[in-house]
């Protein structure tokens, strides 16, 4: 890589992994020499980033939290609400807080001085979050761990319990983490099971990346990659419905209240639209969210969707209608 900036900006965005970078693998993934690597390293030292170095047969180099914070053009108030930010959004796998913006918060809290360390955490257990329930709550903590883990091709050990409570330990490659929306994925090799494997973050705990650094295996699927994989994955488990929903409201308003891995609403009048997908999401969780939408609706499809909005609509009629006899006194 013979464009410096570049370079530089590669660098950095390497060592921002918390893990320890020797010279020479730094120096073949740049394509430079290792004295290229030594000068770099010195005109970040010089930008202001607190690069580490170590020697020995193991040393290396890598960027520690200093004094105060990296010239990263923010300042402590901006740093720490990025940070609960991107902790929030990371916990309740909200829509479009992806895989890159965990990456992103594993390298901001590794960079952040004690005191705003400090700080994030205050607020963070002081704060409440009021979420949709739509998805599991996860600990930005596993979510972090799992994600430096990726970037750094450590190998990964962590407890596991399976949909029917079975708790087992993993040893896994981590390959990528995948958001859907309303939960987070891990693909990864499985290395006790010796294959590919899809694991949902909501039933991970004590992630621990072990220092074991891996070569990445190709992944069994097309150009989709860890997405297309756990789509196929999921599909096995779970039957595929094949949505055909009308509403009765302009598709911008739709589009705005449901979550984008539901499918493409298209205008089907001025005042109404259409939506025609797939999904393997389960058949209450599609229901719920068809009944969220603040518009009339009628679901063509399929038979069960229908069945199950009549039921739902049923149960809701009852709860609704005033009770002949008086509730019970406290």
């Amino acid at each position: 890589m013979t464009d410096t900036p570049a370079r530089l900006l590669t660098l950095l965005s390497l060592l921002q992994t918390p893990r320890e970078w020797p010279g020479r693998e730094l120096a073949e993934r740049l394509e430079v020499s290792q004295r290229t690597i030594r000068r770099d390293v010195d005109r970040l030292r010089d930008l202001g980033y607190p690069v580490e170095a170590t020697r020995g047969s193991i040393g290396g180099y890598r960027l520690v939290a200093g004094t105060a914070m990296p010239p990263l053009l923010l300042d402590d108030e901006e740093a720490v609400a990025i940070a609960v930010g991107l902790r929030a959004g990371a916990g309740h796998a909200i829509e479009g807080v992806d895989e890159a913006s965990v990456r992103a918060l594993a390298k901001l809290e590794q960079v952040l001085p004690s005191r705003l360390r400090h700080r994030v955490s205050s607020l963070q257990n002081a704060t409440v979050a009021f979420t949709r329930g739509d998805g599991a709550t996860i600990d930005p903590r596993t979510l972090t761990a799992i994600a430096s883990a990726v970037t750094a091709r450590e190998r990964l050990r962590f407890a596991y319990r399976a949909g029917d409570g079975t708790p087992s330990k993993r040893q896994a490659e981590p390959y990528r983490l995948v958001s859907t929306g309303s939960r987070w994925y891990l693909v990864a090799y499985d290395l006790d099971r010796e294959d590919w494997r899809t694991f949902r973050v909501d039933r991970v705990s004590e992630p621990f990346a072990t220092g074991a650094r891996f070569t990445p295996r190709d992944l069994p699927a097309g150009d989709g990659g860890a997405a297309e994989f756990l789509a196929v994955s999921m599909s096995r488990t779970q039957p595929e419905l094949r949505l055909d929903v009308t509403f009765r409201a302009p598709a911008e308003s739709v589009r705005a209240q449901l979550p984008a891995g539901l499918g493409t609403v298209e205008p089907s009048g001025e005042h109404s639209c259409r939506l025609r997908s797939t999904s393997t999401d389960s058949l209450e969780w599609v229901a719920l969210r068809l009944a969220m939408v603040d518009c009339a609706f009628e679901a063509h499809g399929p038979p069960e969707l229908v069945e199950h909005l009549r039921g739902l609509g049923a149960r809701l009629t009852r709860a609704a209608a005033p009770s002949r006899a008086a509730p019970p006194e406290a």
